[in-house]
C-alpha cells in the first residue's frame, strides 16, 4: 500500500520532464508537417520558406495549405485529447471516448442536419455540432446510470456503438435527400484536415476558451470525485454540478473538433490511455499530458496520411482507426482494467 503514494510522488516529480519532452517533440512534428506534403513541393522548398526565402508557390502551399493545416491538428488534437479524458474520468471508464459512445456521432448527425437545412456559416455549424455531442454526453451517461452500465466498460461501450450506428445512419439518410449536402459532406464525415483554414480556428475559439475554462474548474473536483461521490460531497464538492460541467465541456470541444475537422475516432481514448500510463491516474497530470499528446497523434496521423497514398492523401479518420483499435482491444482483453 505504501508504494502507491510513493509512486504517485514520483509521477508527480517526472511531469516536467515529461511534459518538457513532449512539447520539444511537437514542435520537431509540427515542423515536419510545415515540410511534408503530397504535393509539388518538397522539403527543401518548404525549408526556403521557413528560412525566409523560397519561390512563390512554395509560400502560398506553406502559408495558406499546410500552415492552416498543422494548426487545425493542434487544436483538434487538444480538444479530443482532454475531451476524451474528461469523460474516462466522469464516467470512470478508461473505454469512454467520444468516437466510441457516440458523442462524435452526434455531432456528426448534428452537422449533417444543418446541412440539409441550408447552414452555411461555419460558426453557425460548430453551434449546431456542440449541441448533437452535449446530446450525445446526455444519453451516454443516461444510459450509465439507468443500466448500470458505469460500472461495465464492456457494456458501456456497446450501448455507445448501438447509438453510433443508429446516427451515423440516419445521417446517411440525410444525405441521401440532398446531393449538395452529400458532396460537401462525404470527405469530412470520415474525418481530414485537408482543406481547413484559418477562418475554422477563429470560428470555434470562443468555445475553446470557454471548455478550457471549465475544465480548469473541473479538475480539482474530479481527482476528489475519483475517491468516490461521497467522499467528495464531503470535501465540499457537488458531484451533479461538476458532471454536468462536464458534459458542456467535452460537449464543446468534442462539437467544435467535429465541426472543424469530422468525426475522428479512437484519439479519445489512446491519448489519455497513454498519458495515464506515463503520469499515473491523477486526472490533474492525465490532463497536463493530453495536451501535447493529442496534438502529436493527430498531426503524426496526418503527416502518414499525406505520404502514404501520395500524390493523393488517405482519410485521417481512417488512419487513426487503424491505429487506435489495437489500443482498444488491448484495454478490453487485459485482464486488469486500468485504474481511473
Amino acid at each position: 500500500m505504501a508504494a502507491e503514494p510513493h509512486a504517485g510522488l514520483a509521477s508527480a516529480r517526472r511531469l516536467p520532464r515529461t511534459l518538457a519532452g513532449l512539447l520539444m517533440l511537437l514542435v520537431l512534428v509540427c515542423v515536419v508537417s510545415l515540410l511534408l506534403g503530397a504535393g509539388d513541393v518538397g522539403p527543401d522548398r518548404a525549408l526556403a520558406v521557413l528560412m525566409g526565402q523560397g519561390d512563390a508557390e512554395a509560400r502560398f502551399v506553406l502559408g495558406s495549405l499546410r500552415l492552416p493545416r498543422t494548426l487545425v491538428g493542434l487544436v483538434v488534437g487538444v480538444s479530443l485529447g482532454v475531451a476524451g479524458a474528461l469523460l474516462q474520468a466522469v464516467t470512470r471508464n478508461p473505454l469512454a471516448e467520444p468516437g466510441l459512445l457516440g458523442v462524435s456521432a452526434g455531432a456528426a448527425f448534428a452537422v449533417a442536419l444543418a446541412l440539409v437545412l441550408g447552414a452555411t456559416a461555419t460558426t453557425m455549424r460548430v453551434g449546431v455540432a456542440q449541441l448533437g455531442a452535449m446530446a450525445g454526453c446526455l444519453c451516454v451517461l443516461g444510459v450509465a446510470r439507468v443500466s448500470g452500465a458505469r460500472n461495465d466498460p464492456v457494456r458501456l461501450v456497446l450501448a455507445g456503438a448501438a447509438l453510433t450506428g443508429l446516427l451515423l445512419s440516419l445521417t446517411s439518410l440525410l444525405l441521401l435527400f440532398d446531393q449538395r449536402a452529400a458532396d460537401e459532406i462525404r470527405f469530412w464525415i470520415v474525418g481530414s484536415l485537408a482543406g481547413r483554414r484559418l477562418e475554422h480556428l477563429l470560428a470555434i475559439l470562443p468555445s475553446l476558451l470557454i471548455a478550457g475554462g471549465l475544465t480548469l474548474v473541473v479538475a480539482r473536483p474530479l481527482a476528489a470525485m475519483a475517491l468516490g461521490e461521497r467522499v467528495a460531497s464531503g470535501l465540499g464538492h457537488r458531484p451533479g454540478l461538476i458532471r454536468l460541467l462536464i458534459i458542456m465541456a467535452v460537449a464543446l470541444l468534442v462539437g467544435a473538433a467535429t465541426a472543424t475537422a469530422g468525426p475522428i475516432a479512437f484519439i479519445g481514448l489512446v491519448v489519455p490511455f497513454a498519458a495515464r500510463a506515463l503520469a499515473g491516474p491523477d486526472i490533474r497530470r492525465t490532463l497536463w499530458l493530453c495536451l501535447p499528446l493529442g496534438p502529436l497523434m493527430v498531426i503524426v496521423a496526418d503527416i502518414i496520411s499525406r505520404l502514404l497514398v501520395a500524390p493523393s492523401e488517405l482519410p485521417l479518420g481512417v488512419l487513426t482507426a487503424l491505429c487506435g483499435a489495437p489500443v482498444l482491444v488491448t484495454v478490453v482483453r487485459a485482464r486488469r482494467m486500468p485504474t481511473l
